[in-house]
């Protein structure tokens, strides 16, 4: 069995998320501490107590999904022992890709916080709010999403942010492109076509200044090679190179994740089992994505004695 460790993005949050897990395992205990401290900022307590509305916050959720994230990748391996589970590649959907690549030692957890820290930061400041937005296209698929982006844009920014799954994307770009976009999208066949309640507009040209500051903080980061290749957002391709990580994770801010492509190239690689940490939104798009695979989401400590009892 050939495996892959994914990681999920944005959106995953909750308040509650990681309590169960904190009480039931010390391993993840000290990640949440850990971030805790990097940061400066009593996170977990946010995660744990909320209120919402500051945990939706992008600043405080990224470093928040990545935390529960790798707190369930220590004690998934914690409760392994002496046999670790093992996996070949790791992937994780935008910010996912920083958990993806903390799990894999290529950058330690405290780096990793305060990287997706500032990461949040920049990207929220990037577009004044109100002038960027985005919208899921449902049922339509990738080619025909970027001809209606394309169309749609006229001297605005409008582009494909995410190709999810088959039938599933989401465009980025300044707020009246993107409602442009939605009735154009209908007519060429999208099942539904929605604006999306965020912050700002993820993934596309509109974030070349945060992608520069992410260029200044990456620059000065010590990135190591993962132990395991990465599946990389912008080129559905495995890395193993520490500074074209480096490189990747700026293309990345401004750049379209491909993750339909990713999954499609790591069932072509081998991989047949697909464990997604730390969230249950991306083995629906896998599930959409390949056959013939299996896949699961861990997020308690009951689905990681689950899944120990299985391997």
């Amino acid at each position: 069995m050939t495996r892959a460790f994914i990681f999920p993005g944005q959106g995953s949050q909750k308040v509650g998320m990681g309590k169960a897990l904190a009480e039931a395992s010390a391993e993840a205990r000290a990640v949440f501490e850990e971030v805790d401290e990097a940061l400066g900022q009593n996170l977990f307590k946010l995660m744990t107590e909320g209120p919402a509305d500051e945990l939706q916050l992008t600043e405080n959720a990224q470093p928040a999904i990545m935390a529960n994230a790798i707190a369930v990748f220590r004690a998934l391996q914690g409760q392994a022992g002496d046999g670790p589970v093992s996996f070949a590649y790791v992937a994780g959907h935008s910010l996912g890709e920083y958990s993806a690549l903390c799990a894999a030692g290529s950058i330690d957890l405290a780096t990793t916080a305060k990287l997706l820290k500032l990461r949040g930061q920049a990207m929220q400041a990037a577009v004044p709010v109100g002038e960027g937005a985005m919208a899921a296209l449902l049922g339509i698929e990738f080619e025909e999403a970027l001809k209606a982006a394309e169309q749609a844009a006229g001297s605005q920014v409008c582009a494909v942010a995410n190709d999810n799954a088959f039938g599933q994307a989401v465009i980025s770009g300044h707020a009246a492109a993107v409602e442009r976009c939605l009735p154009i999208a209908k007519d060429m066949g999208a099942r539904k076509a929605m604006m999306l309640p965020v912050s700002a507009p993820f993934h596309c040209a509109l974030m070349q200044p945060a992608a520069e500051r992410m260029a200044d903080a990456l620059a000065a980061t010590e990135i190591r090679d993962p132990i395991v290749p990465l599946f990389a957002n912008v080129t559905a391709a495995p890395v193993g190179d520490a500074g074209t990580i480096r490189s990747l994770l700026v293309d990345q801010v401004t750049g379209m994740v491909r993750w339909r492509e990713s999954v499609i190239a790591m069932r072509d690689a081998g991989v047949d089992h697909f464990i997604e940490l730390g969230g249950k939104v991306l083995v629906p798009m896998i599930k959409r994505i390949v056959e013939d695979v299996d896949s699961e989401s861990i997020v308690e400590m009951s689905d990681i004695d689950s899944l120990l009892e299985a391997v």
